[in-house]
């Protein structure tokens, strides 16, 4: 098994509402995420970026390899998709 390093992983939410996202928004969807993660995600720092279609999220997760990475992220945004729908968005990526 490789190093455990801290790896990021790029993944995007898409408005689903209407309208530019809210103010406000990036904050929640950090906090969303740092609510429904758990030791075993290996999450280290979460960055959301504002775009015009929604968020980008950098997310940095300490992993061994770039796949273990990617799956330990889509494991948690998997399991923080109701909420994220609720707040009007969809998970496009990763």
């Amino acid at each position: 098994m490789g190093l455990t390093l801290v790896r990021v992983i790029q993944a995007s939410l898409h408005r689903t509402l209407p309208g530019p996202t809210p103010q406000g928004t990036a904050p929640l969807i950090h906090d969303l995420l740092w609510a429904h993660a758990t030791l075993a995600d290996g999450l280290e720092h979460i960055r959301p970026r504002p775009t015009e279609q929604g968020l980008d999220l950098f997310l940095f997760v300490r992993a061994h390899s770039d796949a273990s990475a990617l799956q330990q992220m889509r494991t948690l945004l998997n399991r923080a998709d109701t909420p994220i729908a609720a707040h009007g968005f969809t998970v496009a990526t990763p």
